[in-house]
């Protein structure tokens, strides 16, 4: 028997008109030598609906491709909105990309026109673009637009399953792939993340993306935001320790979200200062595992972790880590182990672990296979590809690349991604096990393994750190071999000044083992 209800579809700008109308108070601030700007939801509505209408007299219709090419400011939320919701796409470019691969992105994609930072105009003029449809996201550039037109009477109707958003996967393992997002995933991922956390996504509570906006929408924070009515903090470019420090202080943000990377600058400007920023009680982490010492080190300072775990093709985010009620009286170490894991499903996302043959294998904590999902959030294919194809998709399920296991809480731990487990004389060794023992040795202030080729034994891992005050080996090796059995603890430790960074922020292996094959490790 089919149900008589009316069928509304789901569609990002209902989020904008409903925040606007909801929440008209909430706001995107974004950091400005002058102090931090600020323009509430209401304010933005008019002017997003006028940014639509001038996104129309340029020519763009429905399915057209328009790319971005900026960090988090107020002006590249506008743009979030007002493409997707004429039935356009907002296609993120990242701009720590190389030319090469920007140039790829852009003709893979498509795009009919480009909005771009001032200061990242050089970059943008050197992509494949027809003249005239590069345009400078500033006064001159995308505000005259906005000024010039007559706000958009309403917003036009069209299936929520067409494309609103395209992000590229980074290309660390080949050519950049797109994930294609729909109305109706974009807007069932935000209020599944906003039911997720419910003590972040409030009224009156800010939240600061430090994931850029152009990496997999900043972790679906543009939407579930606004949905809750909590307010966006936007960095722009600086995420240095200082400079993340000033503008919390200044904003009283109460959650920041980012890669863990970025962590160790406000880490040691907290240090420095004696002090949190005013407010600051929570902190997501993803794109990779926040090592231990590094969730301890937040704990100690009274702000709640919370890591999660997602991937560009899942909208991103696929779990959370927030410790159940029976774990408030757990012993601190067992707390801590708990919130190192990676979490449990978001609502509508599936997971399953299987082995080498494709047999699914059991959710006892354990087992460790490799990690497949689906859901409504996650894609079914990449953009301009079949997935019949590609082998990241198999039976309706996504293949992610991850070793995992998922004890029977639900709750998920990442080991390590497939291409970085380390297998040596037929045992594996997890990269990511090795570095956050390291992680919390004294004198460490980040490090990261590697396999390398070995005569004997097949691979052994080489573990590169960044010492900082207090490193010593001898100690460094002592403390492994009391955090791991003595095969899995290096011969060789390499100290280097900085760990190369991928476009994502996050420690790129393949250019550490490009290094040691060219004798530079």
């Amino acid at each position: 028997m089919r149900a008589m209800m009316m069928e509304c579809p789901l569609k990002i700008a209902d989020i904008l008109t409903y925040a606007a109308e909801v929440h008209p108070a909430g706001e995107v601030i974004t950091a400005a030598p002058g102090g931090p700007e600020r323009m509430d939801y209401k304010t933005l509505g008019a002017r997003i609906a006028r940014l639509a209408a001038a996104l129309l007299a340029r020519g763009v219709r429905p399915g057209d491709r328009v790319a971005t090419l900026a960090f988090n400011n107020r002006r590249h939320f506008e743009l979030y909105y007002a493409i997707s919701g004429i039935g356009a796409v907002c296609h993120t470019l990242n701009p720590r990309l190389s030319p090469t691969d920007l140039a790829y992105i852009v003709e893979d994609a498509g795009d009919c026109l480009l909005f771009h930072d001032p200061h990242l105009a050089p970059l943008a003029a050197a992509l494949p673009m027809p003249p005239g449809t590069t345009i400078a996201m500033d006064e001159m550039g995308l505000d005259s637009l906005v000024d010039a037109a007559e706000p958009l009477a309403a917003w036009p109707d069209f299936a929520e399953t067409d494309a609103a958003g395209l992000c590229y996967t980074s290309g660390t393992t080949g050519a950049p792939k797109g994930a294609l997002y729909s109305h109706r995933s974009t807007v069932l991922h935000a209020l599944s993340l906003a039911v997720s956390l419910p003590k972040v996504f409030q009224e009156r509570r800010r939240i600061l993306p430090v994931v850029p906006l152009f990496h997999v929408n900043a972790w679906g924070l543009p939407y579930a935001a606004p949905l809750a009515g909590a307010s966006l903090v936007m960095p722009g470019p600086d995420l240095s320790g200082p400079a993340l420090f000033d503008l919390m202080d200044q904003t009283g943000v109460y959650s920041a979200w980012g890669v863990p990377t970025v962590w160790f600058g406000l880490l040691d400007e907290i240090a420095a200062r004696g002090r949190c920023p005013t407010g600051f009680g929570d902190v997501v982490i993803g794109g990779s595992a926040a090592p231990p010492a590094m969730i301890a080190r937040f704990e100690a300072l009274g702000v709640n972790v919370c890591h999660a775990w997602g991937m560009t093709e899942m909208s991103p985010v696929g779990t959370v880590c927030h410790t159940p009620p029976q774990d408030d009286g757990a012993p601190e170490a067992a707390r801590l182990h708990r919130k190192a894991r990676q979490g449990r499903r978001l609502f509508g996302v599936e997971l399953k672990i299987v082995d080498e043959a494709g047999e699914n294998l059991p959710h006892n904590g354990r087992a460790a296979g490799e990690l497949r999902a689906r859901g409504n959030t996650v894609i079914s294919a990449y953009h301009g590809r079949a997935a019949t194809t590609d082998g990241s998709f198999d039976e309706g399920w996504f293949t992610t690349g991850d070793v995992a296991s998922i004890d029977a809480d639900g709750f998920l731990a990442i080991e390590d991604r497939t291409k970085d487990m380390i297998k040596s004389g037929g045992e594996w060794i997890s990269s990511i096990a090795l570095e956050n023992a390291a992680a919390g040795a004294p004198g460490v202030a980040t490090c990261a393994a590697i396999a390398i080729p070995d005569a004997r034994w097949g691979e052994r891992p080489l573990l590169v750190v960044v010492p900082a005050d207090g490193f010593d080996e001898p100690g460094l090796r002592a403390h492994l071999l009391g955090a791991l059995a003595k095969w899995q603890v290096p011969e060789r430790i390499v100290c280097v000044d900085a760990l190369p960074l991928t476009a994502t922020g996050k420690v790129s292996k393949r250019t550490l083992r490009d290094k040691h094959a060219a004798g530079e490790l």
